[in-house]
């Protein structure tokens, strides 16, 4: 989708908004190529000027676009995002339908070997709240899951999207119980739970699904891993810098599965390297809140590296 965020007023007074190219997981696989990551995106976008821009970008940034399909009719999902003093946003989505919608079952199977090929399937909730592109989801998720392949899923609830808060629910409780890594927001963990407390919101998620790796993120205040029995704790950087949190979760799941590709997978992953995944993220993340959009701006590992050692926690 494109991102439209609010930067600025006309000599008018109108409101002036950039088009950002964004998308969670497409916002994912951009930091992750970053990171020296191969990537694929399975999606669809219109035959548009947005469709277009999409493409380009994302294209430019190395991503495997050969699973991306092109809709004739159905234009490009668009996002308005008004940002708050403290960067939270709130959205307005042209969606109904938007070209995301129009994946299908077919466009899937053309894609699947991209699938199969792969050490890591990220999906979220966005495709799964209309049709076709639930089915086209769920034929995807299967997929990886006879493939052998990590699940990754973040919810990334966007309540404007859903028509009922319980279908909202039931989709985001079939990825937990179909993933192997989840990365989930503060906000989240209490709609899913009814929990303000982290510990015990995730308690409750792992009581129903043994998930291997859990990560859960809490805005400025940082971030926590739940692997093996046991909680890790990371503070998050405050950033005077900081203008929005668009691709701030996003940037942080790419950051948090490229610690467990450094790893090899997820089985013995020691605190060290718990601790020093979540340090990363948690100043990628910080990092991608200075800057509009996500998926063109995203930090070099170099970058991240050089915030760390001014922050002394590298």
């Amino acid at each position: 989708m494109i991102d439209f965020t609010r930067n600025a007023v006309s000599a008018q007074g109108n409101p002036l908004f950039e088009a950002n190219p964004g998308g969670a997981p497409c916002n994912v696989l951009a930091m992750l190529q970053k990171l020296g990551r191969k990537t694929a995106l399975i999606s669809k976008v219109g035959k548009d000027m947005f469709g277009d821009l999409l493409c380009e970008r994302a294209e430019r940034e190395g991503i495997d676009l050969s699973g991306l399909a092109r809709d004739e009719e159905i234009p490009t999902t668009l996002a308005f995002v008004q940002t708050f003093e403290n960067g939270d946003r709130d959205f307005s989505f042209y969606r109904k339908p938007g070209a995301d919608l129009m994946l299908n079952e077919a466009d899937v199977r053309k894609a699947e070997e991209k699938i199969k090929s792969a050490k890591i399937f990220h999906f979220g909730t966005l495709s799964m709240t209309g049709e076709p592109a639930n089915e086209a989801s769920l034929t995807a998720i299967g997929t990886a899951k006879e493939a052998g392949c990590l699940l990754s899923f973040d919810p990334n609830y966007r309540a404007p999207l859903w028509r009922y808060e319980e279908e909202a629910k039931e989709k985001i409780l079939y990825g937990i119980e179909q993933c192997d890594i989840l990365k989930i927001s503060d906000n989240e963990i209490e709609f899913i739970t009814g929990e303000t407390d982290i510990e015990k919101g995730i308690g409750r998620i792992l009581e129903k699904r043994q998930i291997p790796l859990v990560f859960a993120t809490l805005g400025p205040d940082g971030s926590m891993a739940f692997y093996g029995g046991k909680v890790y704790k990371k503070k998050g950087f405050s950033n005077p810098a900081t203008i929005e949190t668009t691709g701030a979760g996003d940037t942080f799941m790419a950051c948090a599965l490229n610690g467990v590709l450094e790893h090899g997978g997820l089985d013995g992953l020691t605190e060290e390297e718990i601790d020093r995944t979540l340090s990363f993220a948690n100043a990628a993340a910080s990092i991608i809140t200075t800057r509009r959009g996500a998926l063109s701006v995203m930090p070099e590992r170099e970058e991240v590296e050089a915030f760390l050692k001014r922050e002394g926690a590298y």
